[in-house]
């Protein structure tokens, strides 16, 4: 007998709730904040529309299916299943933290803020949940399938990310690698930077977009920014230092379907994270090495 689908209701804790959290009381957060020249009723209304959101799309649910709740925090924790609806209700940003822990189940984007969010990514509204869940699950949705990016070591650590893997010192200071890319002849560079980031078309919104236009679209290196279903990456060096030892030739360019850009760690530390969250990074170390690419895996996002 197969299992009834279960709704899966991504959401993370409103600002009001961590003041709250904080300071203890109400008013000790009222307090703090007026102190500060902001009043608290903004936030709060802000959490009351949250909380709205959330019981609403819970009331959206069929009664035939199973359902849970996860808080951002304890993503990393909660086990997805097969048949999982997965139920976003927050920011744009949401959906990416959710993303990487998914495996094909289908997710739809509740805009808890319309307006305030930029509602890329959560692209509905609460009152339109009941008629969502049950479509997700119908072969014939209109599903977007968004490309992302993975970085996989030497030692099979794997990182997966829907925006953008920043890999570099912890802090961003200078870090020493290697980078070589399999699709451009074997060419290898030795480095002293920043970072290097490597982002899809979603990811091409944010971080990777202000990067490029740094470099003016990136026109020297005839860089377009790729569409969020396409299957192509983009990555960027930042602040590459030239030396004697290391250059600076290697600073931008794109990653095409079976693509692998590659870091040999040269610096006692090297981290990987995806869509900002450092908190979840893999650690690399001297002589190892990572490979980044498209994942063979995307983000089916409901239309």
């Amino acid at each position: 007998m197969s299992l009834a689908p279960r709704a899966v209701l991504v959401h993370r804790t409103t600002e009001y709730e961590e003041l709250v959290a904080r300071h203890g009381t109400h008013g000790q957060a009222a307090f703090f904040l007026s102190s500060r020249g902001r009043d608290i009723e903004e936030v709060a209304e802000r959490h009351r529309r949250t909380r709205r959101a959330l019981a609403e799309v819970t009331a959206a649910i069929p009664l035939t299916w199973r359902q849970t709740r996860v808080e951002r925090a304890d993503l990393d924790r909660f086990l997805f299943a097969a048949e999982d609806v997965v139920v976003v209700v927050g920011q744009d940003g949401l959906v990416a933290n959710a993303a990487k822990y998914l495996a094909g189940q289908p997710v739809v984007g509740i805009d808890t803020d319309p307006g305030r969010n930029p509602g890329v990514l959560v692209r509905h509204r609460p009152g339109e949940a009941r008629l969502l869940l049950p479509a997700a699950l119908a072969a014939a949705t209109g599903v977007d399938e968004l490309t992302m990016v993975e970085a996989v070591a030497d030692d099979t650590q794997r990182l997966l990310a829907l925006n953008e893997i920043y890999l570099g010192a912890a802090g961003h200071q200078t870090v020493r690698y290697r980078l070589g890319l399999d699709d451009d002849g074997g060419a290898v560079e030795a480095q002293a930077s920043s970072g290097v980031l490597v982002g899809t078309g979603t990811g091409a919104t944010g971080w990777i977009r202000s990067v490029w236009q740094e470099r003016g679209g990136a026109a020297d290196a005839g860089l377009r920014l790729p569409r969020p279903t396409e299957d192509r990456l983009v990555w960027f060096v930042r602040e590459a230092w030239p030396s004697p030892a290391t250059g600076t030739s290697l600073v931008a360019g794109e990653l095409t379907a079976g693509g692998h850009l590659t870091l040999t760690v040269e610096s006692e530390r090297l981290i990987a994270f995806g869509d900002g969250i450092e908190s979840d990074a893999v650690e690399l170390t001297w002589g190892q090495r990572v490979r980044v690419s498209r994942a063979a895996t995307a983000l089916r996002l409901l239309g």
